[in-house]
């Protein structure tokens, strides 16, 4: 690892992609200053002071709390991905989607393509949903949040928030064309990691009132570098399911006859059932943050944050869309085919439906260890805070992206110095071809 941070100071190139996407992310933290016209930033933040545990909270984490500031970038990339989970579920429905996506590259340009439409057609409505419902809102001091509330506001903030969501798309896009790839996913790390600064201010402030312990932070301390490790070796966990190829004798060659895999992850789904799941359970609180229903209230303090049967249905909704995701991106019918047409097969597995219902029975159960580990580290938040007072939030879906991510980075990072490193042997030498 020492060595390849080393290395990066004789590959310029890669010194200007990594200095070009740190450039992108610093214009994107400027931008979450920059607040839309006609809010009372002060209403807005006593209002967002009680919104915790709400699905107000969970995109303003996605912000990189932009939302709380209402800043330009207040609905962050969230559509782009709403977007582009909508197209994934749909390539399985529509057969225009599904044909698009085995023509390649071609295809997938037209994809990306749509998801930009889609993208600009939520924003929109997000925005105008977000401006009707902030004219409606008042701090608990009785200021209203909306200075001059009416349709000039509503469009002009409709139009502020979908630009700036476009803004962010392209600023991605570079990232990925022109940095070090993973520019989608680096706008919503540099959103989550900018907010831990403020945690360690508040928990060192703890240390040194006597609020928390030395002996209990250096314990703390232990158990997040556990966890970060172990969130690590599993992401990087797969199966590895071994194909062999039969020989075939094309004039005077002979090809195939050799060995390879099919790797299987672990955690197929990633951190969208942690997403989702989040999505139905905040989805209550939000509503009874906002109404005076006696039923809504006391639904929503039984399956408040942290307690028994809030960890129970999280849980189960983690692992149901964790088989509901896997059996929407990864068909194993298409995998069979694959192989049959390549001449591919499992030893001891006969090629065509069998093999398919190998892979899927493999998969099954690889799938329920991985949704069980993304289950255990969303909940350990809610047991560190209810059970042992910890001042800040750790784990969830905030640590899946940013140890994910930090993962990626560095691997496209080590890709860009291998392939420097082939260019360097071959520098200098001249192939010739063969004469006739």
């Amino acid at each position: 690892m020492f060595n390849g941070v080393e290395g990066l100071a004789h590959v310029p190139e890669l010194r200007k992609r990594i200095g070009f996407t740190l450039f992108m992310l610093v214009v994107y933290r400027v931008g979450v200053q920059v607040p839309c016209p006609g809010i009372d930033v002060m209403a807005l933040a006593e209002l967002f002071a009680r919104a915790k545990g709400t699905l107000f909270g969970l995109f303003n984490m996605f912000s990189g709390g932009a939302l709380q500031k209402f800043s330009i970038f207040a609905l962050g990339i969230m559509p782009y991905i709403s977007a582009s989970i909508i197209l994934q579920l749909l390539t399985v429905a529509i057969p225009h989607l599904e044909a698009l996506k085995k023509e390649g590259q071609a295809g997938q340009k037209k994809i990306s393509q749509y998801t930009r439409y889609l993208t600009v057609a939520i924003s929109l409505v997000q925005g105008l949903g977000i401006a009707i419902g902030l004219e409606n809102m008042t701090a608990p001091n009785g200021a209203h949040v909306v200075l001059d509330p009416g349709w000039g506001f509503r469009i002009m903030t409709a139009l502020t928030l979908m630009t700036g969501t476009v803004f962010l798309m392209w600023l991605g896009e570079q990232i990925t064309e022109r940095g070090i790839g993973n520019g989608i996913s680096l706008i919503i790390f540099a959103g989550i990691v900018a907010r831990m600064p403020s945690a360690l201010v508040d928990t060192f402030r703890l240390v040194g009132t006597g609020e928390i312990n030395l002996a209990f932070l250096i314990f703390l301390l232990v158990v997040m570098l556990g966890v970060i490790a172990f969130i690590c070796f599993m992401e990087r966990a797969h199966r590895r399911i071994p194909i062999h190829h039969a020989r075939r004798v094309v004039g005077r060659r002979v090809y195939g006859g050799q060995t390879s895999h099919l790797p299987l992850k672990v955690n197929t789904a990633g951190v969208i059932p942690p997403i989702f799941a989040s999505s139905i359970m905040m989805f209550p609180a939000t509503l009874a943050n906002f109404s005076q229903v006696s039923w809504l209230q006391n639904f929503s303090s039984f399956f408040a944050f942290g307690t028994l049967p809030y960890n129970i249905v999280y849980v189960s909704l983690i692992i149901f869309f964790a088989y509901f995701y896997t059996a929407i991106t990864f068909n194993p019918a298409d995998i069979a085919d694959n192989l049959k047409k390549n001449g591919g097969y499992i030893p001891g597995i006969r090629p065509g439906r069998r093999t398919a219902e190998y892979i899927d029975a493999v998969l099954s159960r690889i799938t329920l260890i991985g949704a069980v580990y993304v289950a255990v580290i969303c909940v350990l938040p809610s047991i560190l805070i209810s059970k042992f007072n910890v001042p800040f939030y750790f784990g969830g879906t905030a640590l899946l992206i940013v140890v994910g991510v930090a993962m990626d980075t560095m691997g496209q990072i080590e890709s860009h110095l291998i392939t420097r490193n082939y260019e360097g042997l071959m520098k200098g030498v001249k192939l010739r071809g063969r004469r006739a």
